[in-house]
């Protein structure tokens, strides 16, 4: 009898653990309310829901797509401007507040590209769009030699919140002048090539220093501009920039610029100087008096010590650039062939001409604008000054003050003082 009770008790228990199984499976298999996305919550923001009061909520506006012409570039794309909106916290005390609206400058942001660097490009557009463009909202002048894409085109405007425009240079303006004699051109490169001279045995980078010397400023969608902006692929900016540097510049009468610099190559410019000192002669009108030769030569102007400007990076005057004395200074340049018989950069021929064309004081340096360009770092000098600016840069990576920096000299030549701690970080 006690064994049939225990039996009709473990059927008992056998029924009803089967009977949760079957609920439990039953149960998983009722549809559920899928879990709300971001871009889900994001779109209740534009519904007014009970209780909220009303013209408490609103919509961002949609993005407003305008066409820029551009006759040198028959593949060109429309240009998106993005709604002016500004999410800035509270400056630094040593700068003026950063404004979206009331007077911006003539100017924009200019980039030599080729398509295939969109991918490196990106990451500068977003790095000056984070850091400054957000706030202004300064167009963007992509150069190439071949046309654009429509997936560059349609990548780079989406993420620029001024208008984008694209153009194709010139043949003339990248290919070997008719002065050139391209053999004695090709000899060269094949010597510079088995000396291992960096960039030696390349024409592309040779037609890419010389239109950047001579001819970007030229095109003609950089003719509506007045100031200009160098950015190039796979740069960094370290601290928010919270003022307009091109109303900087024109307020404080500057006409160049830069962050970093350094001493050139000996072996791509060993002429270069002998072509200054026949500019120099056969121009002396265009010398500009206290100028900046004093960062350029250490005996008056006899030999150049190779002091340079990055030009990688550059904020400048564009009418500066197309006056007669630049002009002539090019043409000089250019006609002694140096570009293709030696190699000759672009940094250290705006650089020569910014020491001699203007006066030291319209060269102006950014200490406060943190960057970086493949190898080379410029983080200020000063842990309260990275701070008040949200910098991320590591102050040990900063190049101004090592023995092959070139900074050193503009300090002493303008008689400024260095930053404190500025010590601590030579070699």
């Amino acid at each position: 009898m006690a064994a049939g009770s225990a039996r009709i008790v473990r059927y008992i228990l056998f029924a009803f653990f089967g009977i949760m199984i079957l609920y439990f499976m039953s149960s998983s298999s009722i549809p559920r309310p899928p879990l709300p996305t971001t871009s889900n919550l994001m779109g209740e923001r534009g519904k007014t829901h009970p209780g909220a009061p009303a013209g408490d909520v609103q919509t961002p506006p949609p993005a407003t797509v305008e066409k820029v012409a551009d006759a040198s570039n028959a593949a060109s794309a429309p240009a998106l401007t993005s709604p002016k909106q500004s999410n800035d916290g509270p400056s630094g005390p040593a700068q003026p507040v950063a404004e979206t609206s009331g007077e911006r400058m003539n100017a924009t942001f200019v980039t030599l590209a080729r398509n295939s660097d969109l991918w490196e490009i990106v990451k500068s557009i977003r790095q000056v769009e984070d850091r400054f463009n957000r706030k202004f909202h300064y167009d963007w002048v992509f150069l190439n030699d071949k046309p654009f894409d429509t997936t560059f085109q349609n990548v780079t405007t989406s993420l620029i919140s001024g208008k984008t425009h694209y153009g194709l240079i010139p043949e003339e303006h990248w290919s070997f002048p008719e002065h050139i004699d391209t053999d004695k051109a090709r000899r060269v490169r094949e010597d510079m090539a088995q000396r291992k001279i960096i960039y030696g045995d390349s024409i592309s980078y040779r037609h890419m220093c010389r239109f950047e010397s001579g001819f970007f400023f030229q095109h003609p969608l950089m003719q509506q501009f007045e100031w200009y902006w160098r950015v190039e692929p796979s740069i960094e900016l370290y601290c928010d920039i919270d003022y307009d540097t091109f109303k900087f510049m024109r307020d404080h009468n500057k006409k160049y610029s830069f962050v970093l610099s350094l001493y050139e190559y000996v072996e791509t410019i060993p002429t270069l100087w002998d072509s200054v000192k026949t500019f120099r002669n056969n121009h002396p009108e265009h010398i500009a008096e206290d100028n900046g030769m004093k960062f350029l030569s250490d005996d008056g102007g006899e030999t150049y010590n190779h002091c340079h400007f990055w030009s990688n990076f550059e904020i400048g005057n564009l009418n500066w650039l197309r006056s007669q004395a630049y002009t002539d200074y090019f043409n000089q340049l250019d006609k002694d062939g140096g570009f293709f018989y030696e190699r000759w950069g672009d940094a250290p021929v705006h650089s020569i001409a910014a020491g001699l064309l203007l006066k030291k004081d319209e060269i102006h340096f950014f200490n406060d604008i943190a960057y970086y360009h493949v190898p080379f770092t410029h983080c200020p000098t000063g842990e309260q000054y990275r701070l008040d600016r949200k910098c991320h840069c590591n102050p040990k990576d900063n190049f101004d003050w090592k023995g092959y920096s070139c900074t050193s000299r503009f300090f002493d030549m303008n008689k400024l003082e260095k930053p404190q701690g500025y010590k601590d970080q030579q070699d």
